[in-house]
């Protein structure tokens, strides 16, 4: 029987190349997506031609009954949920903290912190045995930024990846009760729109190449880690945080 993965955030970036990745190798997957109908179009076409079955649906992480209605459109679609990743997520373009409005510090809290901590919630509600599931997986994708700090670009958001690591930890020890393992991928300097979007298109390019390896990473090669965290490969792993940061 196929494994099903709820992917948050899968039209573009780090979750589509999960998503592609994931329908590849033989999962169903179930995504939702904020407004990018087009991208999450693809993102299905291509799950599907990969050989996986694909679910999409437009919601907002930050919304519960919207959290709810990706979970149970997956398992009225595809049945038991096997893994989550809590990837959605938003940045604005660089500042100071002191120069931020309450409007955007409220948003990336609902986005990045309330709505990753209700997706993991969920996701430990629908597979933990205490609840009638049979186990799984949660990957929760955090960023460098939590431990770099990014002053004078966006404090805010290091913060709200810094709360996705307290709780990567905290819930991996917690949940694992339940056989539902809890770990993150902390990446860095990766290639995808969410730095057109904040405002800086050149971004990976110019820090990427500071790094040891010398590059900026790529959405497949998170992608790639993302699997593993989900895969029986990684048992013995739970409350973990990895890095792909090409050694930032």
């Amino acid at each position: 029987m196929p494994r099903t993965v709820v992917i948050t955030g899968g039209s573009g970036g780090i979750g589509a190349a999960v998503a592609r990745l994931a329908g590849a190798r033989g999962w169903n997957v179930a995504f939702n997506f904020a407004s990018n109908a087009e991208g999450a179009a693809a993102t299905a076409e291509a799950v599907e031609k990969a050989g996986g079955r694909a679910l999409s649906m437009q919601g907002d992480v930050a919304v519960e009954a919207d959290v709810l209605a990706l979970f149970d459109a997956a398992e009225a679609a595809f049945g038991r949920i096997d893994g989550v990743v809590n990837n959605a997520g938003m940045a604005g373009p660089p500042t100071t903290l002191a120069d931020i409005g309450i409007e955007r510090l409220r948003r990336v809290i609902d986005v990045n912190v309330l709505g990753a901590f209700l997706v993991a919630r969920e996701g430990v509600r629908r597979m933990g045995t205490k609840h009638g599931g049979t186990g799984g997986a949660i990957v929760n994708i955090s960023s460098a930024a939590a431990r770099l700090g990014a002053a004078n670009e966006r404090v805010e958001y290091a913060g709200s990846k810094g709360a996705i690591d307290a709780m990567t930890v905290g819930l991996g020890r917690e949940a694992i009760a339940e056989g539902v393992r809890v770990n993150a991928v902390r990446p860095g300097l990766i290639e995808t729109d969410i730095h057109v979007r904040s405002g800086q298109p050149g971004r990976a390019e110019t820090v990427g190449a500071q790094t040891p390896i010398g590059r900026p990473g790529t959405a497949e090669e998170v992608a790639e880690a993302v699997m593993w965290l989900l895969s029986e490969q990684s048992s013995y792993v739970t409350g973990t945080i990895l890095d792909v940061t090409g050694g930032r």
